[in-house]
């Protein structure tokens, strides 16, 4: 059996993107089932409006377990369904997901990313990235662990199906993060966040174990990419999603600078170069918001969705409820 998994945990808000996430997730699959893993009091508060039947299954997150670290270095103890995608709360669905399913099928675990890592990943974001260059100590990270590679992991869709390689990655994780300070790694918490980051450590797991990454870009058949103001092309609801895809890893990169005017400036000089400057507009299976200066609209409309639910009861929650009588679906 197919089927999501999400988490959510403290303020009544992430609820809310979970609620909103699956109500575009049931625009397109209106059959797998959704699990959610979420604290006692979020729990009470979807039952108090109805909205518990949205998820095939529905338990409590221990407390243990509630931080970025603790739920996803523990996707072995959280794994409802054979074949589990693990998806963040704060993702929109844009299209038919069955493709998307059928690629999946390929691994026995995977997460969506690139293939090598840049200096940024894990690193200081600051002129610290200066010495790291320097000094070569990714190389060194590498070495010191016995890794010939370090791919980028981007753990927003995580797919598990082996349940024992599914355990063998979160104990690898695990060790590597307690390992931290023999690496170039920087801890998040250092940067005035509030919760340690899953990423790098993931991506070291999986390089020891030797487990491909599912490219993050593929064109038209992109699992899932970031919103980005200006990049794009979306209506209030998120029903017509369109993403300004530059077919040069390079120039498709810039994205994520902050500066707007430089970026365009940038982006419209090199794309004067033979080649670098082909562009797409694609819909990916996802789009995700996971950039904190872009993630407003994804606020404001999971409020609105929030609002729409408890104030006619319509949309998704007769849909779920009628997965109850179809266990056999997949």
């Amino acid at each position: 059996m197919e089927g999501y998994v999400l988490h959510t945990y403290g303020s009544e808000r992430y609820l809310r993107h979970a609620v909103a996430s699956v109500s575009t997730l049931r625009r397109h699959d209106k059959h797998r089932p959704i699990a959610l893993f979420a604290d006692q009091s979020q729990i009470d508060i979807l039952r108090a409006n109805g909205l518990d039947s949205l998820f095939s299954v529905l338990e409590v997150l221990p407390e243990g377990h509630r931080s970025i670290v603790g739920f996803k270095h523990h996707l072995s103890l959280f794994k409802p369904f054979p074949k589990s995608l693990f998806v963040d709360s704060d993702i929109v669905w844009c299209r038919n997901p069955d493709p998307l399913w059928k690629k999946l099928q390929a691994y026995s675990f995977t997460a969506t990313g690139l293939e090598r890592a840049d200096a940024w990943f894990g690193g200081p974001k600051g002129i610290g990235i200066v010495w790291d260059r320097l000094l070569d100590r990714r190389r060194r990270t590498m070495k010191r662990f016995g890794l010939t590679y370090l791919p980028r992991v981007q753990a927003g869709m995580i797919y598990a199906e082996d349940d024992l390689t599914t355990r063998l990655i979160c104990e690898k994780a695990q060790d590597f993060l307690g390992r931290r300070k023999e690496t170039h790694f920087r801890s998040r918490l250092d940067e005035g966040r509030s919760e340690e980051s899953c990423e790098w450590s993931l991506a070291m797991a999986m390089s020891s174990l030797d487990l491909p990454i599912m490219h993050w870009f593929q064109g038209q058949d992109s699992p899932q990419m970031d919103f980005i103001a200006g990049y794009v092309d979306h209506d209030d609801a998120f029903e017509r999603v369109r993403c300004l895809y530059y077919t040069d890893p390079f120039i498709h990169g810039l994205r994520g600078l902050p500066n707007e005017k430089f970026r365009r400036w940038l982006v419209e000089l090199l794309s004067k170069l033979p080649g670098r400057g082909d562009y797409m507009w694609v819909t990916p299976f996802a789009l995700h918001f996971g950039w904190m200066r872009h993630k407003e609209p994804f606020y404001d409309f999971s409020d609105r969705i929030w609002d729409d639910l408890l104030s006619d009861g319509k949309s998704i929650v007769s849909q779920a409820r009628s997965l109850e009588s179809r266990p056999e679906l997949a």
